[in-house]
């Protein structure tokens, strides 16, 4: 019970930021899922598939097939429950992105405990996927504010530095790597005047604990993620490449304000080896099947491969 009331508190915060301007001009768009689903070929790139979780919840294996004939590679996964994917068993799921040729790269796995993460990561190296994220502070550390949709976390960096090199441990024995994914809070200095993301880069584990950066929030923190690179070099394995419209609102890649062709030329550096594109919440009316057509077009026009 707790962890289905984490994994609905979790999705349900995330979305939560922009939910009020949602419906504000708002113009129709009309998607067919099945109109997308169109033959393409060098298929470049990763997708988050949080970006299309109510297509996933819908009909994921039609999505699935759409994102691949959008252009994408690689997937992110962010529906697991009850040991399935997509409630598909993981040897299921593993072989369904074979068939249609998509590779399973990293999954977010907010509902981690002590207690299941053995069960939890035999299911993740299952279904093929090589990094095992966690995506805020696991184990009801995260919190947020209703008043001023503020990301927060209870605990001290040093608990959470603590829990993640368990985690990464654990990972390790299991075949796998971990990864911690930051909100804008992390890059804050807390009560105490710790910046977080810092904390946890000095004193976690570089052989057990690394990152998976995401752009947006970075940005929205006001930090600069090639300081970040030059500062911290090697330690972010993977990327979210998410855009910032001009009212701080996220926005398919390369329609935004984001900067993306100075970050990418510190590839190397930041130790990249995959990107994921994700965008949170649509607006005006362009659905996520919409937006990550757009978002596979400004990856090629910003020079992502």
């Amino acid at each position: 019970m707790k962890t289905t009331i984490f994994k609905l508190t979790l999705i349900f915060t995330i979305g939560l930021f922009f939910s009020c301007k949602e419906n504000a001009g708002k113009k129709e768009v009309t998607t067919d899922i099945d109109a997308a689903v169109e033959e393409k070929t060098e298929n470049f790139g990763g997708l988050a598939l949080y970006t299309l979780r109510d297509d996933m919840g819908t009909d994921a294996k039609t999505t699935l097939k759409a994102v691949a004939n959008a252009g994408y590679q690689n997937i992110e996964a962010a529906g697991y429950a009850d040991g399935k994917f997509y409630n598909m068993e993981p040897a299921d799921f593993k072989a369904y992105l074979d068939e249609i040729g998509l590779n399973p790269v990293s999954t977010h796995q907010g509902s981690v405990t002590m207690e299941n993460a053995d069960s939890m990561m035999a299911d993740v190296k299952a279904a093929g996927f090589e990094y095992f994220v966690i995506p805020v502070p696991p184990m009801g550390m995260f919190t947020f504010n209703m008043e001023d949709r503020t990301m927060n976390m209870t605990g001290t960096a040093q608990d959470l530095a603590n829990i993640l090199d368990t985690l990464g441990e654990k990972a390790n024995k299991a075949g796998l790597k971990l990864l911690y994914h930051n909100h804008d809070f992390e890059f804050k200095a807390n009560d105490n005047g710790v910046v977080i993301i810092d904390y946890l880069l000095e004193n976690c584990n570089p052989e057990l604990v690394n990152f998976q950066m995401d752009l947006y929030w970075v940005t929205k923190a006001e930090a600069d993620p090639v300081a970040y690179f030059e500062k911290y070099p090697g330690r972010f394995k993977i990327w979210h490449v998410k855009d910032m419209d001009d009212q701080g609102r996220f926005a398919p890649v390369g329609q935004g304000t984001i900067d993306f062709k100075r970050i990418l030329a510190k590839k190397e550096q930041s130790g990249m080896l995959y990107y994921m594109v994700e965008q949170d919440m649509t607006f005006d009316g362009l659905k996520p099947l919409d937006a990550i057509n757009i978002s596979h077009e400004g990856l090629k026009e910003i020079g992502f491969k």
